[in-house]
């Protein structure tokens, strides 16, 4: 009996280790994530997610993205036409964009932006129409005792697409490069002077401006601020319908790109 005993004993305290101890399968199930947790998991780090402007691309853990970037303001410093004193831009060169970024310093991206160009003539020059050709010629300020304040400049505004890529040198020193196509959807003449006093604003639009061009860029920037050179090989107007300006070169700052 008490042999007996012993072994019912020994049983019942097997039971109670049993009991306590989690089943193999449940341990293995818990230990080892789920096939399809795992595949979710890695299609999230896969997808696009939208940038701020001035993010820094570096930090990013995705390779595509949506983006917004590259606020620049430049000069000109040469023209062909030499009756233009000076010319300046302003932009946004991506307002969106699809961005590639490949992990290892490399960003490839398309995007589209807002571009304006104004170009300054020297005095005593002042670009009036011509009605009969309906062309845009650079002429005088009216032959007037007391004129004053002149001012005669030609403005664009720019729908542009950059195809840029950047790489990264060192640390947060990149340099970027790549072509804009432009769609140059408005331009105007502003010409103003005053005369005894009297202002005169003469503006005229519908002009013949090159609805497409494309432009060359180059920028150097340290965490998301540096310096920028573009070069505009097009001419502004249609053969025969104003002034043959183009070979534009402009240096300028850009930020966020």
């Amino acid at each position: 009996m008490k042999r007996l005993a012993l072994l019912f004993a020994a049983m019942l305290a097997m039971a109670q280790m049993n009991a306590s101890t989690p089943d193999a399968a449940t341990s293995n199930e818990a230990a080892t994530p789920d096939a399809a947790t795992t595949v979710q998991a890695a299609d999230q780090d896969n997808e696009a997610s939208y940038q701020h402007p001035f993010t820094n691309k570096d930090e990013s853990t995705k390779h595509w993205s949506v983006i917004t970037d590259g606020f620049y303001v430049g000069m000109g410093v040469k023209h062909n036409y030499e009756t233009i004193n000076n010319s300046f831009e302003i932009g946004l060169l991506n307002f969106a964009a699809i961005n590639y970024n490949s992990l290892h310093g490399q960003n490839v991206s398309l995007g589209v932006g807002i571009h304006h160009r104004s170009y300054s003539m020297k005095r005593p020059v002042m670009l009036v129409r011509d009605d009969l050709a309906d062309a845009v010629v650079a002429s005088t300020y009216p032959a007037i005792d007391g004129i004053k304040k002149r001012s005669s400049n030609l403005n664009l505004w720019t729908v542009q697409f950059p195809l840029l890529f950047s790489q990264k040198i060192v640390k947060k020193l990149h340099f970027t490069v790549g072509g804009i196509m432009n769609w140059n959807t408005y331009a105007r003449v502003d010409n103003h002077f005053e005369n005894n006093d009297v202002i005169q604003d003469i503006k005229f639009k519908k002009l013949k401006q090159n609805k497409i061009n494309f432009d060359l860029m180059g920028a150097l920037s340290w965490n998301e601020l540096g310096i920028y050179c573009r070069y505009s090989p097009g001419k502004f107007f249609k053969d025969g319908y104003g002034p043959e300006i183009k070979n534009t070169w402009t240096l300028g700052i850009v930020m966020g790109l």
